[in-house]
């Protein structure tokens, strides 16, 4: 054999060499030499070997391992969602790869994780966001049945669809549920107050329903970041305890709330942006919005709002998008306001369509550089004012006091007042607001 094996690894380095040098033929002529010497049966036991054949038969290719099995969590989870499966017109196809046959972690819109303190994976999310899902034959689509009975989940976020109904109890008790959107659907009824007693949740979107009655006072005793209820049909006033919300950006807009803005507004230590626009409001503003620190948007326009602006609004010291128009204010529009350095950079001071008759100094220049906009005042000098009949009916027949008006000269911030920036660039331009996004009905990206 050990002729053998000689001759197999010289035919081995020769059938390399035809393969890559141009004097193949050569090495042809060497191998049918040493067939002839040793015989043919050699020679095509070797060719064999070369090119991963003869020998022993090849063994048959194993079959696929079986996928793992699933654990408890992903089967319930699997059995709830294809009995939804089984109750929807899903006209998009967003739930095709729904099957009995798959993890519930490969259905689209699924989201699965690792459960806390163990190896399991879980249904941890549902994204069922421009899904545009029904009932079948025209009934309503409930949430019962389905949010409830996943109680591994951490969020649902279910824009744009047709649920109806309430919002079910279960998910109070759920352990790891932080987000809930339900918004443009068709979500009727009062205040969904199970939405709210879970101690973990921070970010509530109901906007674009039918929801109607009260805010409850207790949405701002929660512990949420994210406050969305605007374009429904809440009504009555908003409840004195607003400044106790630790959140951050709330819009009410586009309801038929009335009433005074609530004066513990300004204490809301994290208030960021806050959307009062298109409802019922009516008063004074209170002198306390100007304890706002980290007010970025504040919009109250389109409302039945008098009175003159405080002088403590000078102190919104963070303030980019100040919206007052389409309502009843009048006097003069303090200079301290326009004198904030993050309105001056390209800010945004809308006082159009009220019944200013004045403005400071420093306001002058707002206008040039188009930051601040007053028309439809009745400011004397300037274009695209009302009319002097208008302006006159107003304030000798309409025109409304204010109570404890010594309140509109405080300022919490005179060490700062009349200390303009001299470097406009010094606050940044201002970033694009994220409450505004709100009032379209598609779903948020934050």
């Amino acid at each position: 054999m050990g002729t053998k094996s000689i001759f197999v690894s010289f035919l081995l380095c020769s059938f390399l060499l035809h393969l890559h040098s141009p004097e193949g033929v050569v090495a042809q002529e060497v191998a049918k030499s040493e067939s002839e010497a040793v015989g043919e049966p050699e020679q095509r036991e070797a060719l064999e070997i070369i090119i991963g054949g003869g020998g022993s038969p090849a063994p048959s290719p194993e079959c696929p391992p079986p996928p793992p099995k699933l654990n408890s969590r992903l089967v319930s989870a699997r059995r709830v969602l294809l009995r939804f499966k089984s109750l929807i017109n899903d006209s998009t196809c967003y739930t095709a790869n729904w099957n009995e046959n798959s993890s519930p972690c490969t259905f689209n819109g699924i989201r699965c994780a690792q459960y806390p303190n163990s190896s399991d994976q879980a249904v941890a999310g549902v994204d069922l966001n421009g899904a545009r899902v029904a009932g079948r034959n025209g009934c309503g689509l409930p949430l019962t049945g389905l949010v409830d009975d996943l109680p591994d989940l951490t969020f649902f976020h279910v824009n744009s669809n047709n649920f109806s109904g309430g919002v079910p109890s279960g998910i109070t008790k759920f352990r790891y549920f932080f987000e809930l959107d339900l918004s443009n659907n068709k979500i009727g009824g009062q205040f969904p107050m199970d939405a709210i007693k879970s101690n973990l949740l921070v970010f509530l979107d109901l906007r674009f329903n039918g929801l109607t009655g009260p805010i409850p006072s207790d949405l701002f005793q929660r512990d949420l970041d994210v406050i969305f209820v605007n374009n429904n049909k809440f009504s009555q006033s908003l409840p004195e305890n607003f400044g106790s919300t630790p959140a951050r950006y709330l819009t009410f807009a586009n309801n038929q709330l009335s009433g005074q803005i609530p004066r513990s507004v300004g204490f809301a230590p994290n208030l960021t942006e806050v959307l009062f626009l298109g409802n019922k409001f009516d008063g004074c503003l209170p002198y306390e919005i100007g304890y706002l620190k980290k007010a970025v948007v504040f919009d109250v326009s389109k409302n039945f709002l008098t009175g003159p602006i405080p002088l403590s609004f000078g102190c919104l010291k963070s303030i980019q998008y100040l919206n007052l128009a389409h309502n009843k204010f009048y006097g003069v529009v303090p200079d301290n306001l326009c004198q904030i350095a993050s309105l001056r950079n390209n800010g945004n001071l809308s006082l159009e369509d009220n019944y200013f008759k004045e403005i400071g100094p420093s306001c002058w220049s707002l206008i040039k550089s188009k930051v601040l906009d007053v028309s439809r005042n009745c400011i004397p000098g300037l274009p695209n004012q009302k009319s002097p009949q208008e302006c006159h009916e107003f304030y000798y027949k309409t025109k409304k006091p204010c109570p404890n008006p010594n309140s509109f000269y405080y300022v919490p911030c005179k060490a700062h007042w009349g200390m303009q920036s001299s470097d406009p660039q010094a606050t940044g331009p201002p970033s694009e607001p994220v409450t505004y996004k709100t009032l379209k009905p598609h779903r948020l990206r934050l």
